[in-house]
């Protein structure tokens, strides 16, 4: 085996470091994460080692000609620009989870901290301040409160067994648990509006994804209960933070502890300073422990890909052996897609995912193309720790039924591809789509609807009635708004039965105007995504 370069761009141990040099066939450069001294050392690096305070693009992948691997010191991937990586065939690989104790401990940290106000305690008695105020230094215990954990995964769930060591109710929202998954009847498994207006303490642990940006805003913000607090250690988009201060100025929230920020560093946040507010510059994972197991899971990653003994945590798609990737991209976004308008649609979690082909240009292509489909429902649910390679785990995980087959011609088009999901209350969507000149996604039906589309850009879904002035209605609603209708296509099962309509936008909806249309008494559902 020729020799290998693996570039460490970030702090690793000396256990780590050593891990790597006494590997077969691997030469280890470390260079300070500046972008200057990586664009000269990347040129003959195989594999790279980053963390996400270094930005990997298009333009600075193309000095890496020899690059086979980019390794991720953390789960998410924002600054790596994972689709030119895949068009590369570049491999990119996260380390999920590994910090989810060190997470967990920084909330229940930031959580006692805000309880007793220790922050502004402690700088009273180093000015030389000795109980100046009692009523001002007293404090709150956390036993008998309840928490509302926003995100029941490996952090959400850590912090769940931690509140309740502390004596605490324990409350948890995630609408992609289903409530046999909660194996602990200490945590209760309750609505979104229910948690915030139950919750003295709001805990957030949710990956970064479009749905979970702005989670908490001022409409939910005005939900919670009177007087609690809110803790991030998840990620800064999730809180709008000028809500967030406005409610701790008014008094509606009595404070919050914040890691994470909508811009790091957050020269420009009001929380900055802010009494009542304890603040972190993205420590949450920063413990030696942290470090040493997030070092040691990285260098092993690398070493066993490198060495094509496994490839773990890997978030994109390798090249299939025998299929070039530029050709059976459109195939699998078409997928993605299908997967996508699934995942709004569905009004309960599924159960059963059947995909069928038809036409010899699908032939081999039906498992990289379930692939895609199981993407486009996960992704929205988990975010990016979803990909290519580890979406058919994620969907077995949660008991889903995946089955393949050569269907049936069911259009005029000679290659289709359906997708039926069964959701747990026994309703059945169906999708189904081509390609046109082998590159254009195109939607062909959905259930009944015959309705074609391309499923690109800024979409709503929109089910109504069959009536008079519907069309109009929307038209002004959205001229009033002042939103441009870009395409307008409509299905209908029967004269004045029930109607599917999908509109396309340069930009994305208000959500006034989107709260507005769902008022509506011709609507039955109204959906907007963007693919």
């Amino acid at each position: 085996m020729t020799q290998q370069t693996v570039l460490v761009a970030t702090d690793l141990t000396p256990e780590s470091i050593d891990f790597l040099n006494q590997a077969d066939n691997i030469d280890v450069q470390t260079v300070s994460p500046k972008t200057a001294n990586v664009r000269d050392a990347i040129k003959t690096a195989t594999a790279i080692i980053t963390r996400d305070d270094f930005k990997l693009d298009a333009p600075l992948l193309e000095h890496a000609k020899q690059l086979k691997l980019i390794a991720r010191m953390a789960s998410g991937l924002s600054g790596i620009d994972v689709e030119y990586a895949t068009q590369r065939g570049i491999i990119v690989m996260n380390t999920p989870g590994v910090s989810a104790v060190a997470a967990a401990e920084h909330t229940l940290t930031l959580m006692l901290a805000l309880n007793r106000n220790l922050p502004a305690i402690h700088d009273s008695l180093r000015e030389g301040w000795w109980l100046f105020d009692r009523k001002q230094q007293v404090g709150h215990q956390l036993q008998g409160k309840t928490i509302g954990i926003i995100g029941l995964g490996r952090v959400g769930q850590r912090v769940a067994h931690l509140c309740i060591a502390f004596g605490m109710t324990v409350k948890a929202y995630d609408p992609y648990i289903r409530e046999e998954q909660v194996t602990d009847p200490r945590i209760q498994l309750v609505g979104q509006r229910d948690l915030l207006k139950t919750s003295d303490y709001i805990s957030i642990h949710v990956p970064a994804t479009r749905e979970t940006q702005q989670l908490i805003n001022a409409d939910s913000i005005a939900q919670m209960k009177q007087r609690a607090s809110l803790i991030n250690t998840s990620h800064g988009g999730a809180v709008n933070e000028t809500a967030l201060a406005d409610a701790i100025k008014d008094g509606h929230l009595s404070g919050a502890a914040v890691d994470v920020w909508n811009e790091e560093p957050p020269f420009n946040s009001p929380l900055i300073g802010m009494d009542n507010v304890i603040h972190t510059p993205h420590i949450g994972d920063n413990t030696v422990e942290a470090m040493q197991d997030l070092s040691l899971q990285v260098v092993k990653q690398v070493v066993d890909a490198l060495q094509d003994k496994d490839y773990r945590n890997v978030v994109n798609m390798p090249l299939l052996p025998g299929l070039d990737y530029d050709e059976i991209r459109p195939y699998m976004q078409l997928a993605e897609s299908i997967g996508a308008l699934h995942h709004i649609l569905a009004r309960s979690p599924i159960r059963r995912v059947a995909i069928e082909i038809f036409g010899d240009e699908m032939n081999g292509l039906i498992k990289p193309m379930t692939v895609g489909i199981l993407k486009g429902l996960l992704t929205p649910i988990l975010g990016d720790s979803v990909s290519f390679v580890n979406a058919p785990i994620l969907a077995t995980e949660r008991g889903w039924q995946i089955t393949q087959a050569k269907g049936i011609k069911i259009s005029e088009y000679s290659n289709v591809i359906t997708c039926q999901i069964t959701l747990e209350d026994n309703e059945e969507i169906s999708i189904a789509g081509t390609l046109l000149d082998h590159h254009q996604p195109y939607i062909l039906q959905v259930n009944n609807y015959r309705i074609h589309f391309v499923p690109r850009g800024n979409l709503l879904v929109m089910g109504s009635y069959d009536q008079p002035g519907v069309i109009g209605k929307v038209g002004t609603l959205m001229a009033d708004g002042g939103v441009n209708i870009a395409s307008w296509h409509t299905g209908r099962s029967e004269p004045g039965g029930n109607t599917l309509t999908v509109l396309t936008f340069d930009d994305a909806i208000p959500a006034s105007l989107m709260d507005t249309l769902r008022e509506q008494e011709f609507i039955r559902h109204v959906h907007q995504l963007k693919i």
